[in-house]
């Protein structure tokens, strides 16, 4: 956590990475409780490119009527390949100088936080950051935004393929996302009762799925549903169903659920979750403090330094695996 001392009469707001369900219940409550302190509120659009671009457009409370509800992100998010150097990173900074933004909150997942982080260590510009991903992969925060919308959407769609697997008896594999991350999988396969769950970081091989799919059929299991992160590549789904048939001869039925998983309207957990975050992200730079990531522990908001956030990872919760392998026999 660092500390400044300018005064705040102009903040910036901008979504950056992968869009989440929720970041449009942040974006309002950030502006929103700026405005009620009396400070312009101008947005990003477009992320770390929209910086570099000059895109800003000032906000007030009306450009922030109906949109809790709403899927995505109203200031547009995106990735920039350029704000990894340094020398555009020092053109950000100019632009936001020049549009007189004192200070400003970052709404994304850890590579946003990086650049936050060097925007802060660079030029001191005044930056927290309020946790958006549906991967709830950022370190020091219990859940971020999106995260349990994802995790539902899925959900209903494989309550949906567990109907068919189990007119047709049939083996499904179920494809959600996360590339490094298997907290979508590991939540989805236990409440979704799948007998298998692969995930990036937890090792679990095609004979150990193939041993308990078959163990299943011997006690008159006739359907299974197979849950996998998507791993390092979207498609992973399909390289499993073909291991498992060279090996077993069982012919699996692939649905890669994709980007499904980030829209639609936000459940009320991610709404009041990014709404308290918003606010107190607003509330920590009226207080001269910045450089943080504003998160969640149970029902309490906690700050994490922006530094810790990044260089961190948040692994998949074993007894989570371990559980939904009980339950599945």
């Amino acid at each position: 956590m660092a500390q400044f001392q300018k005064k705040i009469q102009r903040l910036g707001v901008f979504s950056s990475g992968g869009d989440a369900p929720g970041m449009n219940a942040a974006i309002r409550s950030i502006v929103r409780t700026a405005i009620s302190h009396q400070i312009e509120v101008t947005a990003i659009i477009g992320g770390y490119p929209g910086m570099l671009e000059k895109n800003f457009q000032p906000l007030n409370l009306r450009s922030m009527a109906n949109i809790i509800q709403r899927g995505g992100t109203v200031l547009k998010t995106g990735r920039s390949m350029e704000f990894h150097k340094p020398e555009y990173r020092k053109i950000a900074a100019e632009n936001l100088k020049s549009a007189q933004i004192d200070a400003v909150v970052c709404i994304g997942g850890d590579g946003s936080f990086r650049g936050a982080h060097a925007l802060w260590l660079e030029h001191q510009i005044p930056i927290t950051g309020v946790p958006g991903t549906i991967d709830n992969d950022i370190f020091g925060t219990d859940n971020t935004i999106g995260f349990d919308t994802a995790v539902n959407t899925a959900l209903q769609a494989i309550d949906k393929i567990r109907d068919t697997a189990a007119s047709h008896d049939r083996l499904f594999i179920v494809e959600v996302m996360g590339r490094n991350s298997g907290l979508i999988a590991s939540h989805v396969g236990l409440a979704g009762g799948a007998e298998i769950i692969f995930t990036p970081d937890v090792p679990i091989t095609v004979d150990q799925a193939i041993d308990k799919i078959k163990a299943g059929q011997a006690r008159g299991k006739m359907s299974s549903i197979l849950i996998t992160a998507e791993g390092q590549k979207p498609g992973r789904a399909y390289d499993l169903a073909e291991q498992i048939r060279k090996k077993a001869g069982l012919e699996a039925k692939v649905c890669i659920l994709g980007h499904q998983q980030r829209g639609g309207s936000p459940t009320a957990f991610d709404r009041v979750l990014a709404s308290r975050l918003g606010s107190v992200a607003v509330e920590l730079l009226l207080q001269g403090q910045c450089d943080i990531m504003v998160g969640s522990q149970g029902e309490q908001i906690i700050t994490v330094p922006l530094e810790t956030a990044i260089s961190k990872g948040k692994s998949t919760p074993r007894d989570y695996l371990s559980l939904a392998n009980i339950l599945a026999n």
